[in-house]
């Protein structure tokens, strides 16, 4: 059984959908950060960065109990154990491990900062971090809808791979720092494909209260 650590955020649901599509059995197990239950000593122990989400498999590798931490390396870890949502061949693997990457270090990061400066005081500094970020953001989205369109899914053809998952995680707070996805109408599609599967709906419905 997969002991899911998480909270109603995009890496969290990350996670939630790849469990339900991967059909892998797990609980949750909250942890509220909005009271800093992330930092308590037992979580840290196996999440050391203090961030959820993270996961205990008490059927990890030979058999034995393993905790994982970042969302990117769960994925990994759950695609190479399942062997599902990852190409068999090196170098469809190479082209998730490139969107996986690409999402890890911006299509996150970017939306993340400027949900941050979304709760500064008025002034200079918030007009600047949401200026700066919301850029990129918007960048970033122009870059995924040029890679899908023509596209179902991100970096796998017939089935969607850990890439999607990941990336859908922070495509889902769209209104947020987006508004609305009318301009990448690409990015539309992908996300209304995605929206659409029952493991997805699943996934983003995990109970965390």
């Amino acid at each position: 059984m997969i002991t899911l650590y998480t909270w109603n955020t995009p890496n969290g649901r990350k996670i939630s959908v790849a469990l339900e599509e991967m059909e892998l059995p797990y609980t949750v197990k909250v942890v509220d950060i909005t009271k800093g239950q992330q930092f308590d000593p037992e979580f840290l122990k196996f999440s050391p960065n203090n961030r959820i989400p993270a996961i205990i498999d008490d059927e990890g590798p030979d058999g034995q109990p393993i905790g994982i931490f970042e969302s990117g390396a769960i994925l990994l870890y759950l695609a190479e154990k399942t062997s599902r949502f990852m190409p068999k061949d090196l170098r469809g693997r190479v082209v998730v491990w490139e969107w996986l990457m690409w999402q890890m270090g911006g299509f996150g990061p970017m939306p993340g900062q400027y949900h941050h400066f979304l709760t500064r005081p008025e002034g200079p500094a918030r007009d600047y971090g949401l200026e700066r970020y919301g850029s990129e953001t918007k960048r970033l989205y122009g870059v995924l809808d040029k890679r899908l369109a023509g596209r179902d899914f991100v970096a796998t053809e017939g089935e969607p791979s850990i890439a999607d998952f990941a990336i859908l995680g922070w495509a889902w707070r769209h209104e947020r720092h987006l508004g609305s996805l009318d301009p990448f109408p690409a990015v539309a599609a992908w996300y209304a494909r995605m929206m659409a599967r029952p493991a997805v709906a699943r996934g983003m419905e995990v109970a965390l209260a």
